[in-house]
């Protein structure tokens, strides 16, 4: 497959500019349609809507049920055999936003801003991957393999129900596409993420009176206290290593010796070694105090998404691809995981190909539009692109975790 010619990715981008306020009025439309993680009915509602629009660019679309979710959207473009290789897109529809939160976070434009919940994380990279898709359809452009899609409602709460879909996908996938949004005003594309971890430390001690037989007790709060300083012990700044104790919960009252604390941990490393090491740390924890008892559970749901050879490819690719656009694209690295740190362990991903603006998770979320229709072009430009393999860095998953 011949690169592009400055004639067709001139063609590219005038037609997306006169799709610009069909952009912007789709996403105000599902922005309007709220869609927390936790709302099954809100979610099919939204689902039904992104099927629509994929039905408009040929695509081939299937809905898959949740079992803790409002399920997900798998396509692919309609003559193509579903075993066959391909480059997959992927983003979500959940938000964290509850539903009613319209009421005091408006939809509304200012500027060139368009704000309200979800609107940046992620329904503008959603947009962009729609119109993307119909600008292949509508331009009868060629893409070296083809493009399946999956948009799931289940990212906010650590994807359990699309993972096994994804992971599948992306076993025969030559590279993977995240729309999740592009990192600070200056929208860098995100190049690698760090592997998520949750446990749960539960300590159990012997119960007593406070006042009238305090040393037949063994209070599970004094043993956790030096737990907890052990865990954040582990923290290492310089190797990108963060182990957060985010809340505890545990006695009965005040004048009772705790029988029974819990604390629930965030972890947050930069690659699988690291993760292997941290775990085992916390796994190995042992008690300070006599007739205390440790219980260790949980692990890491999220591996890292390294600055592998074969993303690094991507990445270039991207950078070239830009500069015919006029981007000078910069990359990042980022504490959050996505769907992104699953395709990595199989194929080449590149993430943060979303929205430019700020806010995700917070009151004053916003999408920069004058960024919709170049960011979107880009896309495009990478869909087209012959494939590219590094030297030594097949699509074969590495070692997991425990």
């Amino acid at each position: 497959m011949k690169p592009m010619d400055e004639q067709a990715v001139e063609r590219i981008s005038n037609y997306l500019a006169q799709q610009r306020d069909a952009m912007v009025e789709l996403l105000q439309h599902l922005v309007a349609l709220e869609s927390s993680s936790d709302d099954p009915a809100a979610l099919a509602r939204l689902l039904d809507a992104l099927a629509t629009e994929l039905k408009q660019s040929a695509m081939r679309v299937r809905r898959c049920a949740g079992q803790v979710s409002g399920g997900m959207l798998y396509a692919r473009q309609a003559a193509t055999p579903a075993r066959r290789p391909c480059q997959l897109l992927i983003g979500h529809c959940d938000t964290v936003w509850p539903a009613g939160t319209l009421r005091t976070m408006p939809l509304r434009r200012e500027g060139d801003s368009l704000h309200g919940p979800g609107a940046f994380d992620m329904k503008a990279g959603l947009v962009q991957m729609l119109f993307a898709l119909r600008a292949l359809h509508e331009l009868k452009l060629t893409v070296p393999v083809a493009c399946k899609v999956v948009i799931n409602s289940d990212e906010e709460i650590g994807s359990p129900d699309s993972t096994p879909l994804i992971t599948a996908l992306a076993r025969r996938a030559a590279r993977a596409f995240i729309l999740e949004p592009a990192f600070g005003k200056a929208g860098k594309l995100k190049t690698a993420r760090k592997a998520v971890g949750h446990f749960t430390l539960t300590i159990q001690g012997r119960a007593a009176h406070a006042g009238v037989s305090p040393e037949e007790g063994v209070s599970a709060i004094l043993e956790l206290s030096h737990q907890v300083q052990r865990l954040f012990a582990l923290n290492d700044a310089a190797h990108g290593i963060t182990v957060n104790v985010g809340t505890i919960a545990g006695g009965t009252r005040a004048n009772v010796i705790a029988a029974e604390v819990r604390a629930h941990i965030d972890v947050r490393v930069r690659s699988l070694d690291d993760a292997r090491a941290v775990e085992a740390a916390i796994r190995g924890l042992t008690p300070v105090a006599p007739r205390t008892v440790l219980h260790i559970e949980g692990g890491f749901n999220h591996p890292p998404m390294e600055p592998s050879a074969r993303n690094q490819v991507l990445w270039r690719l991207a950078q070239e691809n830009g500069r015919r656009l006029g981007l000078e694209l910069e990359d990042s690295a980022v504490g959050g995981a996505s769907d992104g740190n699953t395709t990595s362990q199989y194929t080449a991903t590149l993430d943060g190909l979303g929205a430019v603006g700020d806010g995700a998770h917070a009151a004053h979320e916003q999408v920069e539009l004058s960024h919709l229709v170049t960011r979107t072009a880009l896309l495009v430009l990478l869909l087209m692109a012959p494939l590219a393999r590094a030297a030594g860095d097949a699509n074969t998953p590495r070692g997991g975790l425990s």
